[in-house]
């Protein structure tokens, strides 16, 4: 079942939003024009060139006709900032100077806070023991270690660096004496249990504290201190540890003053940047890179730079990590660090003043996935040369279609000495081949109507295209029906008293689209009005409130014309009633037989009352 908003009472987020104008929020992320009744501006949770990301004061909703995302300004801040909803409502609580009730918690939800912080603080407790652990006498050969890596006193200060002891139990014995029980060592991340002793995860090691986005120590990385294997360790994932949605030293880099952040793939090389000055440098952790990650960097940034290690593993994970990137709408480029390894190895050859010449002249993510492609084919010969054309062109198809593609297809044919007719001609074979293989996996024709994205042709009641799968076709054509009526209704609370003798909530399908249309028509009833920010705002979950959001911005292109809008609202009325129709015919309602025989006399009152359409 879906999360209903009840942290705080909803009268008191009905403040907060009212208190929270969504176009002065928004306005201090994305820069906005007016444009009649709405302001554009170019969407921050996706890339584009063109502006088609609106917010609506009127509505106190803002909407992307890209990429589909919309909601109000709770669910702007819990998207852009990664909070939560009670979070989200504390901080424009904050910003409009209300204070917020402490609700009372339940039992289950104590328990589960009390729980998550006792192991942050046990977490927290290691960091400690480690650290003073290296500036002990029995830390001698990890300092050694962090020294001879020319590592300061200062910068292992600033990490936090410190010293598992050769005693495999030491740091159990020391959080048992603070008191902490063996289940929460067990889930800390720190101990595990084996035969139920309880033993060290990290032994004579050196240790990299990994803290959270807030600086709250939430796992570790240690390195063997001689030959052991493996070479490194790092904390299992726990309640308080998702390796995929955290990374190393990116707690200091969003603080950095410079442009973009620095992506690399160790410990070491985020230190080492750190230290010769390039402060916004992070890396992920003991994973490859992921949309976790991704949606985490794209809260501070909108560029990153990939230093990872110059061998063939690294090529590989930058060459994944591209595009996941350009989903985000981050600009990926590509440091060279040849002929040294890392940026450990880079910055002690030749120091910070040429690595920033690098940077300077960091390849474009996309030309550097080109130039690797044709590293595999001999241009010379004309096979291989076609060959290598046609996977330019499936890689433009990763491109966002318009000038960005543009941009990026003049400089492949520029670069790689490609006649610009080619990639043309490769890329509309690569999307014809691209739109058989859609329509193969989901079993129809590609969607006329694409998800998260209403602005499609309205397709006509009833109709069924030769080829398309007409059960998946006519089941998205009532969906999309459903949602257009709901966002005309809320546009012109008015035209709910022309049609309720024949539109129910029952009318609509089960889940989302069932809930809206009984909230809206309740306060209708009730207040004459709807409130589209506030129907949000009874949702916690941020995909719940995105979708609540596509559901009241639902458009059509080309209905400006009232007659053609007209047209739509009849043939909207009557797809909603086939589809109860179709329902009570497979018994889905009580008196199946009544209710077939009221909605086709319902159709045909819906077709006299549009007699011209």
């Amino acid at each position: 079942m879906r999360e209903r908003s009840n942290y705080f009472p909803q009268e008191v987020i009905d403040q907060v939003a009212d208190a929270s104008d969504i176009l002065s929020v928004i306005s201090n992320y994305v820069h906005l024009e007016r444009r009649g009744n709405t302001y554009m501006g170019l969407c921050p949770f996706h890339n584009e060139k063109t502006a088609s990301f609106s917010v609506t004061p009127s509505k106190q909703m803002f909407y992307c006709f890209g990429c589909g995302v919309g909601g109000n300004v709770f669910t702007f801040l819990m998207k852009y900032e990664n909070l939560s909803f009670p979070e989200a409502v504390r901080q424009l609580a904050d910003r409009a100077g209300i204070s917020l009730p402490e609700r009372e918690l339940s039992p289950e939800e104590k328990r589960r806070i009390s729980r998550r912080d006792s192991l942050r603080e046990i977490n927290k407790e290691a960091a400690t023991y480690f650290y003073h652990k290296l500036r002990s006498d029995s830390g001698k050969t990890a300092m050694e270690y962090f020294s001879n890596r020319q590592l300061s006193p200062e910068t292992m200060q600033k990490f936090g660096l410190g010293y598992a002891d050769k005693y495999s139990d030491d740091l159990y014995r020391y959080l048992k004496s603070k008191g902490y029980k063996d289940d929460l060592l067990r889930d800390s991340g720190v101990i595990s249990f084996d035969k139920g002793s309880g033993r060290d995860r990290f032994w004579n090691r050196a240790m990299f504290p990994i803290m959270d986005i807030n600086g709250k120590v939430i796992a570790f990385g240690g390195r063997v201190l001689g030959d052991g294997k493996p070479k490194y360790v790092n904390s299992p994932e726990t309640e308080i540890f998702d390796k995929s949605r955290n990374m190393y030293g990116l707690y200091l880099a969003r603080k950095s003053r410079r442009h973009g952040i620095i992506l690399c793939e160790g410990y070491m090389d985020v230190i080492a940047l750190h230290q010769a000055g390039f402060d916004n440098a992070a890396a992920s952790l003991g994973t490859a890179f992921t949309d976790g990650h991704a949606n985490l960097l794209k809260r501070f940034t909108s560029e990153v730079y990939i230093s990872y290690d110059s061998d063939g593993a690294g090529v590989k994970a930058a060459l994944r990590a591209i595009p996941i990137l350009r989903r985000y709408g981050i600009a990926a480029k590509v440091v060279n660090m040849t002929p040294y390894k890392d940026p450990d190895e880079f910055i002690k050859a030749l120091g910070a003043e040429e690595y920033e010449q690098r940077l300077q002249n960091a390849e474009n993510g996309f030309l550097f996935t080109v130039r690797k492609t044709q590293e595999r084919f001999n241009r010379s010969d004309p096979d291989e040369n076609a060959a290598f054309i046609k996977e330019v062109a499936a890689l433009l198809l990763t491109v966002p279609a318009g000038i960005d593609r543009n941009s990026y297809m003049d400089s492949a044919a520029r670069e790689f000495t490609i006649r610009r007719e080619e990639l043309e001609s490769g890329l509309i074979a690569a999307e014809q081949k691209a739109s058989r293989e859609k329509g193969r996996d989901r079993g129809t024709y590609p969607d006329t109507v694409r998800e998260g994205q209403e602005t499609a042709p309205f397709p006509e009641a009833g109709a069924s295209p030769g080829g398309y799968n007409r059960k998946s076709r006519a089941d998205e054509g009532m969906r999309v029906s459903q949602r257009l009526l709901l966002t005309r209704i809320s546009e012109d609370p008015a035209l709910y008293e022309r049609i309720s003798r024949w539109i129910t909530p029952e009318d609509f399908e089960e889940g989302m689209l069932s809930t809206v249309a009984e909230e809206m028509f309740r306060e209708i009833k009730e207040q004459g009005s709807v409130n589209p920010a506030q129907m949000i705002s009874l949702f916690s979950d941020v995909e719940d409130q995105t979708e609540v959001g596509k559901i009241l911005n639902a458009q059509v292109r080309g209905a400006e014309d009232p007659k053609e809008q007209r047209k739509i609202l009849k043939e909207s009325l009557i797809r909603v009633k086939q589809a109860s129709m179709e329902r009570a015919m497979k018994g889905h309602v009580p008196d199946p037989l009544n209710a077939v025989k009221t909605a086709r006399a319902q159709i045909e009152e819906i077709k006299k009352e549009f007699p011209d359409v």
